[in-house]
């Protein structure tokens, strides 16, 4: 079980240490995203190096190739892709979220068919939670139905009402547990739906709260909207996790409203397909002014690849198609991302959120 301590608040802004069996993570974190127990290009070594203290697994993949059986006969998800931080799986309802095409919705829990081979599986939530506890995940995440959007409200409220009972049911098959479990808050962007699902889960009692059904592809204002009515309702004294978000404008947009917890593929996405994030806004290294270019990739971070490697030289790399361009850029971005975290920290130990994130807009839209 974690235990969760704020250290200083700054309005609605938390600064806290959510402590593990693996390990302390200082929040507002960030956890960068090792889908098939790799984050993708770039070695474990180097992730410690960004600061990262956390990050996450997929229950989904794990449990096609190579199985969570196999995984736990090696000891365990940790020991199998040398991380001995802690680490936090998702449940695998996204997964299939966006697999619609090939699953089936019932009470008991979901049928789908396999992206590797066309295999029909069946998940339960007992099945998703026992996936995890092979994996020995620091944070294991209820199974959910990620509500599409935009949804009507009928549609909204079964899938909530049906992620409900799942919770129930994840709560009671995990049971005793020194790992620790979240609830996930559906109801999609009606208040009153995500209201109901928020008591429904502090009624069953989890470890910490992440809000789901978000980033789905509604607008950031939208977003921010349903965080301003949902994480004034979840437990002050519990961790908050905002799934699958985001871009850094909507991570301290985020913060702002009370998240201490994100994850997102798109700093390693963005890598290996040429976008580096910088103090300025993002970049496009393989643009064609960047050729000739002694410069860093940020000239505001003093991060190793800045240091040592020049746009010119990552340019080329992508012209060539050298996988090490992508991977020296996947690992910037990690590096902007957990700078960004740790300024984002001490601006809430000083109470300095609101003029941090002022200057950081203004910087970061100057591209």
């Amino acid at each position: 079980m974690s235990k969760f301590e704020i250290l200083s608040k700054d309005g609605n802004a938390r600064r806290g240490i959510l402590s593990t069996l693996h390990g302390d993570i200082n929040t507002p974190a960030f956890m960068p995203v090792g889908t098939a127990a790799t984050v993708k290009g770039v070695f474990t070594d180097d992730i410690l190096k960004t600061g990262s203290e956390i990050i996450l697994g997929n229950t989904y993949h794990l449990m096609l190739r190579p199985t969570s059986e196999i995984i736990k006969k090696l000891g365990g998800l940790h020991k199998f892709m040398n991380w001995n931080k802690p680490i936090l799986t998702d449940s695998g309802g996204y997964q299939v979220f966006s697999l619609s095409e090939l699953r089936k919705l019932t009470d008991n829990g979901v049928e789908f068919r396999s992206h590797i081979d066309g295999k029909k599986i069946f998940m339960s939530p007992e099945d998703s939670i026992q996936i995890q506890i092979n994996l020995n995940s620091d944070i294991v995440m209820v199974l959910d139905e990620c509500t599409p959007y935009p949804s009507t409200y009928d549609t909204a409220k079964k899938s909530m009402l049906l992620s409900m009972q799942w919770a129930k049911r994840c709560k009671e098959y995990f049971g005793e547990n020194d790992n620790s479990l979240f609830g996930i808050v559906q109801g999609s962007t009606y208040e009153d739906l995500r209201s109901d699902s928020a008591k429904r889960l502090i009624d069953i009692d989890f470890d910490g709260y992440a809000v789901g059904g978000l980033a789905v592809g509604e607008t950031q204002e939208e977003m921010f909207r349903v965080l301003d009515f949902t994480t004034p309702v979840l437990p002050k004294n519990k961790p908050h996790y905002l799934m699958g978000v985001g871009k850094p404008e909507d991570i301290l947009g985020a913060v702002e409203r009370g998240i201490d917890m994100f994850d997102c593929v798109l700093p390693t996405r963005s890598g290996r397909t040429g976008q580096g994030f910088t103090s300025l806004g993002p970049i496009n290294v393989r643009n064609a002014k960047y050729k000739l270019s002694n410069d860093p990739i940020d000239p505001f971070s003093q991060n190793p690849i800045c240091m040592n490697y020049s746009l010119g030289y990552i340019h080329h790399l992508f012209n060539a198609k050298e996988m090490l361009g992508g991977m020296l850029l996947s690992l910037h971005n990690i590096y902007f991302y957990q700078e960004m975290m740790q300024n984002i920290r001490k601006a809430i130990e000083r109470q300095e959120l609101k003029s941090f994130i002022k200057n950081f807009r203004e910087r970061y839209n100057t591209n």
